[in-house]
């Protein structure tokens, strides 16, 4: 399914609305609801959505209840599938060809007043150098009309582009704005190995919606989904420039760094293309990053002790801390899922371990765990001078941070009855 198929409950407002601030004091003043702007004043003829994938939206708009994701994720990491090719004839992002580049008439918005100015959030960059190839988001500030400044954090994509500068060389990229919600998925993980994340897109797309994934080649060779709204090709330069501040997922505002320089060559894009414009450290932008975690966690604590379920907590941003869900076979069983769940994202801060009959959704029932079940003399693990992540602005100048786990589970062998709770 399309992007714009899982708009079907969308609010459309069509009153005049600036990509300037506008759609995100919109979203403000208006819960956070699931809108379409179809009349953005810089930019006619384009559409915007925002607020589509919370984590409820999500999961309603792929098929699956929340308690199935976290293993539907990771049947996807263990079963990676190949997607087909098609010809630009019979892909939707090819329906309109620009006989030029200006990335100022597509809506990319500036939503936050702090930001540096208008920023592609949702949007993912498929590059390729060397045989390998990766599917990842990336913010990128547009610095003019084909040129934008991209963050790249220290994952697979920036080696990649270090390699190539260490070369000479340039890498081949296309930026992705509104496939479907299955491919943001995909390319929301992260892997230790350089695994291809299309394959995992193309995956969940025959478990989810019983059909292959389909890509389309671009003019410089990078393969795209084929029903992206839009597709813009081009390459990461040699060239560096400041990026930032922008407001990031804790809420907090973001550095500013030299980073390199997107040059953009073509674009093309749907008819009445509507332009995926996700408001940064809001609920989507957790879902995105937070939600691909849990199965790289969940995986990493089931290999100490028995992991039921895990959640990344709207407190931590979803991203800095989790609860984790346990069935406590052993003493130590819960000491052991801290270190493994802390190792499992390193990014993460603190992490909470209770037992199966807490609701690891309601910070209430946490809390209430911890002052029933926690000793804090002997049930918590406290690790300084941890990798931190570069999201925390809380962090040491050098880049570390100390790390906290809670064990709020029933002791082992204990008369669970006298932890129970009777309401």
């Amino acid at each position: 399914m399309a992007f714009r198929d899982h708009l079907e409950f969308a609010e459309t407002e069509t009153s005049p609305v600036s990509l300037i601030h506008g759609m995100w004091k919109y979203s403000n003043e208006n819960n956070h609801s699931l809108t379409v702007f179809d009349q953005i004043i810089e930019t006619p003829g384009h559409k915007a959505a925002v607020n589509l994938l919370t984590r409820e939206r999500l999961c309603q708009a792929i098929g699956i209840t929340p308690e199935q994701y976290i293993d539907t994720l990771a049947w996807a990491m263990e079963n990676p599938s190949q997607p087909i090719l098609v010809d630009a004839s019979e892909a939707e992002c090819y329906e309109n060809m620009q006989d030029e580049v200006n990335l100022e008439l597509i809506p990319i918005p500036h939503h936050w007043p702090q930001d540096r100015g208008r920023y592609s959030s949702a949007s993912v960059i498929i590059a390729e150098y060397d045989g390998i190839r990766n599917m990842s988001f990336h913010r990128q500030f547009l610095r003019d009309s084909n040129h934008t400044v991209v963050r790249l954090v220290p994952r697979h994509l920036r080696t990649m582009m270090l390699k190539a500068r260490e070369e000479g060389n340039e890498v081949k990229i296309a930026v992705v704005n509104a496939p479907d919600p299955v491919v943001l998925l995909a390319a929301a993980m992260s892997f230790s190995d350089n695994i291809d994340e299309l394959t995992i897109a193309a995956a969940l797309h025959e478990k989810l919606y019983s059909k292959p994934l389909k890509l389309t080649k671009m003019p410089n060779g990078i393969q795209v989904p084929a029903d992206s709204e839009y597709v813009m090709w081009g390459r990461i330069t040699l060239e560096n420039d400041d990026e930032g501040p922008y407001v990031d997922i804790t809420g907090t505002v973001d550095d500013i760094r030299k980073e390199p320089v997107i040059e953009i060559d073509g674009l093309i894009h749907r008819n009445d293309p509507i332009f995926h414009a996700l408001i940064p450290g809001e609920a989507e932008h957790k879902t995105l990053m937070g939600l691909p975690r849990a199965p790289t966690i969940k995986d990493a604590v089931n290999k100490v002790c028995e992991c039921l379920d895990v959640h990344m907590t709207e407190g931590g941003c979803g991203w800095l801390s989790a609860v984790v869900k346990i069935k406590k076979n052993n003493h130590d069983d819960g000491i052991k899922a801290i270190n493994a769940a802390l190792d499992g994202h390193r990014s993460m801060k603190m992490v909470t371990i209770v037992d199966e009959d807490i609701d690891i959704s309601d910070p209430v029932r946490v809390e209430w765990a911890m002052a029933t079940r926690w000793q804090p003399d002997k049930d918590t693990v406290i690790l300084s001078n941890q990798k931190g992540s570069s999201l925390d602005p809380s962090r040491n100048e050098d880049g570390t941070t100390s790390k906290v786990g809670f064990d709020a589970t029933i002791p082992f062998g204990y008369d669970r009855s006298g932890f129970m709770s009777v309401q």
